[in-house]
């Protein structure tokens, strides 16, 4: 099989299309063809050997990357039933477990059958992105009182987010950064989209909420225009912190939360992990509300051999909702 490998850290250009050995199904295990993998920008970090922009030590090289993978079981291992041959799913492999390849093996209880109707890509986007988002919008306990603030509203997450929010009732300010990102974020359903990468931006949110504060602010971009988006909050305000994808986090003072009460919490971890049910219920809810039409990710698809590709544009903040990667094409 053809796989993506990193025998050196460094640029995007050190993941190389290779020729690979097949791996097998052991015990307990079935081996999918891959139809979609998922990227992450935690791939990036592993990719540039950036170990403080982990949360776990980084792997022995050479690596395949690759967090999470949807396709069709193509091998059962011993131990499993047969009747998993030829069906479609999608799995989360774990932190980095050589998802960015045309095979991979997974244990079967680890499997979600993938819906009629939900194509491969949006089923990646779901079992990773999708869990993630959901545990996040539920630790904020959105209510149609609310007036949410979702930075980098055009990412994968982002743009579930506002979906999420909208459905609660809330009034939803999404942000993105460039005018074809905030027409993605107003498409999406957002009552104000706005974009963060133009000086003041902050008091166009304040003219176009008309005199109403937001009240939760979403945030994983961090840097500045997080705390432009933390200074919007009004008093009692509360800000959920998932990530800093301006390269620093949100900086934060005690004074901060005292001035304003301020609740703020950082949704990442044991706090996603100890959602009702842990993260498999919410990976089954959000395929279920994909397939539902409830919540629509957006996916963004790049061939397998151009993974140096899809994570340059990543990082340079060039792509639109969850990329995955398609063997094959």
């Amino acid at each position: 099989m053809y796989a993506i490998r990193l025998h050196e850290f460094g640029p995007p250009e050190n993941l190389r299309y290779e020729e690979v050995e097949d791996p097998m199904a052991a015990p307990g295990q079935v081996r999918i063809a891959v139809r979609a993998a998922g990227v992450h920008l935690l791939d990036t970090a592993v990719q540039a050997g950036d170990a403080e922009g982990l949360p776990f030590p980084l792997p022995d090289l050479p690596v395949t990357p690759g967090r999470e993978v949807a396709g069709v079981v193509d091998q059962v291992g011993e131990g499993v039933d047969e009747s998993w041959l030829g069906r479609r799913v999608v799995t989360h492999l774990g932190l980095v477990n050589a998802g960015y390849a045309e095979l991979a093996v997974r244990e079967v209880d680890a499997l979600f059958p993938v819906p009629d109707g939900l194509d491969f890509g949006a089923a990646v986007a779901m079992v990773g992105t999708g869990r993630t988002a959901l545990a996040i919008h539920h630790i904020g306990a959105v209510t149609p009182d609310d007036v949410v603030l979702v930075t980098a509203a055009a990412g994968g997450i982002g743009l579930l987010l506002v979906q999420a929010a909208r459905q609660a009732g809330a009034t939803v300010v999404g942000v993105a950064g460039g005018e074809a990102k905030v027409e993605r974020v107003r498409a999406a359903g957002a009552d104000v989209a706005v974009d963060y990468s133009t000086p003041g931006w902050s008091k166009e949110v304040r003219d176009a909420l008309g005199g109403r504060d937001v009240t939760v602010v979403f945030d994983g971009v961090g840097g500045g225009p997080g705390r432009e988006a933390f200074d919007l909050l009004g008093y009692g305000g509360r800000v959920l912190l998932f990530g800093w994808s301006a390269g620093s986090m949100t900086e934060l003072t005690t004074k901060d939360l005292f001035d304003k009460m301020l609740q703020v919490t950082v949704a990442l971890g044991t706090r996603l992990v100890n959602v009702p049910g842990g993260l498999r219920a919410m990976q089954e809810k959000a395929l279920a509300e994909a397939a539902a039409g409830r919540l629509v990710p957006a996916v963004q698809s790049y061939p397998l051999a151009e993974a140096a590709r899809a994570h340059t544009d990543l990082l340079a903040r060039a792509t639109v909702g969850k990329v995955v990667l398609v063997p094959g094409t």
